[in-house]
């Protein structure tokens, strides 16, 4: 994903967050995926791996699409705090609407 795309997915994201339509941090994103509300899951490439090996195995049993942001700073900026390793999106509309960016970014490099 380009930064162009990257910024998009952060914008309607934060919408997504004033909505709360998401979810924030390891815990929260772990319980709602384990009760099948999470649609997508935002991961920061820079997330501990002690962070990304308690809900990499569970997003992936569960299949759970996961989009990469850059940082876990610009991740939570857009939920209110300092640093976040993962959001878990949990209205599927707004899933969708990340996921076609994402898609739009990937066809876009396959051109």
């Amino acid at each position: 994903m380009d930064e162009a795309q990257q910024r998009k997915v952060l914008g309607l994201l934060g919408l997504g967050m004033r909505g709360r339509l998401a979810v924030v941090g390891v815990d929260r994103v772990r319980e709602a995926v384990k009760g099948g509300k999470v649609h997508v899951a935002v991961v920061a490439k820079d997330a501990s791996a002690n962070a990304r090996q308690k809900v990499d195995g569970l997003l992936a049993g569960r299949r759970v699409p996961t989009l990469e942001v850059e940082s876990a700073e610009a991740l939570g900026r857009i939920a209110g705090k300092q640093s976040a390793a993962i959001v878990g999106v949990v209205d599927g509309k707004l899933a969708a609407g990340l996921l076609a960016i994402a898609a739009s970014a990937d066809a876009g490099r396959e051109a």
